[in-house]
């Protein structure tokens, strides 16, 4: 079968497509971008990438930089139309399949074509804020009511954005609850696990901006230090708006306190692995990626729960704990409390996690299952 994805560059991205390779199907990428590169990590795509500029003309980043009302009259001209080079990559490549990563990004973007080829069959895959967020904006809304009538085929990343898309048009094939990125290779990342006693790190998702809510959870720990002075506290992934938060606050001359910006998954990876708990907030998501590989290294979450998503992976008081307000800092300040006060329940959330929740995320699984949908077109 001929595929033809249509997606930003992205990890996600990468890693889903990756299932495809050696599965029989002849796989096409068209970047919706138009301002990428080949990538050597899918090689094995024949890809459509770095067609957006009809010229890449000497100091074109210089002219950006300083003379901007320039340079945006010239990037009329220069910039080629995303739908018409779509189509008539459409066109030449005749997919049986056309795949759709986040719905603004690349569904929005190519609409008017699909709409053009009624019959040409097309699965969309719903990533974290897709549907949740942007159906809260009157223009995103509109997009989103217009694309899902002509969607045939649906993954989404937890069970909420299922009945979200109903609501707003789909009626094609559910192909059911898929992480964003595929799955797991658990065995690789076991050897990053050291035993759970000897763990000493509270592990925090650092962002902030539009949906991350991370200084709600920075208050909470600074009312907590006496509890929390025998572990080391890192944040990751803090943006500028965090740094400057993290600057002006006591947290600044802690000990045990360490604030990373952008990491690798791999320096992630090995720091679930020393990790005792992990926090994770934010206004908006799916079921977030970096939860999924928490529970795959042992770490106790607490996570918060946009539209009762998380909760589809956590029972609150089971196998982690659950924030329902990612706003109100003194519920999470209990909730981490709850946290030093039941010994028992971590150990017991762990097994819990091991047994029911993470043989259903390992790659070989997972790819299994996806590529049963495919064959299924």
């Amino acid at each position: 079968m001929k595929i033809l994805m249509v997606s930003i560059p992205s990890l996600h991205f990468f890693r889903w497509t990756s299932q495809l390779q050696d599965a029989g199907h002849e796989v096409y990428w068209f970047d919706i971008t138009g301002m990428s590169k080949p990538v050597e990590r899918i090689g094995w795509v024949i890809q459509k990438t770095d067609w957006k500029l009809r010229w890449s003309y000497p100091g074109r980043v210089f002219l950006k930089k300083n003379f901007p009302q320039i340079y945006n009259r010239i990037q009329k001209i220069n910039k080629r139309n995303t739908e018409k080079v779509f189509e008539e990559y459409l066109n030449k490549i005749k997919p049986d399949v056309v795949h759709s990563f986040a719905l603004y990004l690349s569904c929005s973007p190519i609409i008017g074509v699909m709409e053009k080829y009624p019959t040409q069959k097309w699965i969309y895959s719903s990533w974290g804020s897709d549907l949740y967020y942007f159906q809260n904006d009157s223009n995103y809304l509109r997009d989103i009511k217009r694309v899902l009538p002509r969607i045939n085929y649906l993954f989404t990343d937890c069970k909420r954005d299922y009945g979200i898309a109903q609501r707003y048009g789909f009626n094609g094939a559910f192909f059911g609850v898929f992480p964003g990125g595929g799955g797991f290779d658990i065995e690789r990342m076991t050897n990053y696990k050291i035993p759970n006693n000897k763990r000493k790190i509270i592990l925090i998702k650092g962002f902030q901006g539009r949906s991350g809510r991370v200084i709600p959870v920075l208050n909470a720990i600074k009312q907590l230090q006496e509890q929390l002075y025998n572990f080391e506290i890192v944040v990751f992934g803090a943006d500028d708006e965090v740094f400057a938060f993290i600057a002006d606050s006591e947290l600044q001359s802690w000990e045990n306190f360490k604030v990373l910006g952008k990491i690798v998954r791999e320096e992630l990876i090995q720091l679930m692995g020393k990790s005792r708990l992990y926090i994770g907030n934010s206004n908006s998501d799916g079921i977030p990626n970096t939860l999924l590989e928490s529970i795959c290294m042992d770490v106790f979450p607490i996570q918060s729960n946009p539209g009762g998503a998380t909760a589809e992976i956590i029972k609150n008081g089971v196998n982690g704990f659950l924030i329902e307000n990612c706003e109100n800092v003194e519920e999470i300040k209990g909730t981490i409390t709850l946290f030093f006060k039941n010994k028992y329940l971590i150990e017991s959330a762990i097994n819990h996690n091991f047994i029911h929740i993470i043989p259903s995320l390992g790659c070989q699984y997972l790819k299994h299952e996806v590529l049963t949908k495919y064959d299924n077109i």
